[in-house]
């Protein structure tokens, strides 16, 4: 899998392919997270921290929010 730092530091890619391809990254994440959290899966298997690290490559793009909370998980 992708890491945000691999896209990041990809300079092959415009910024906003970067962006693109980090919130394919995020959505993936966060349907991890949702398996998990339904599945009884270990919520220490470094999902949360993927969410983090992509959610910070989005900020350094100064790419729009997404919506956070309950409802987007």
């Amino acid at each position: 899998m992708l890491e945000a730092n691999d896209i990041l530091s990809d300079e092959g890619l415009s910024r906003a392919q970067k962006i693109a391809k980090l919130e394919e990254l995020l959505s993936e994440a966060r349907g991890l997270q949702r398996a998990a959290t339904e599945g009884g899966m270990d919520p220490d298997d470094g999902v949360t921290r993927n969410l983090r690290d992509i959610e910070l490559a989005l900020d350094q793009l100064n790419a729009a929010k997404p919506e956070t909370g309950a409802a987007t998980l």
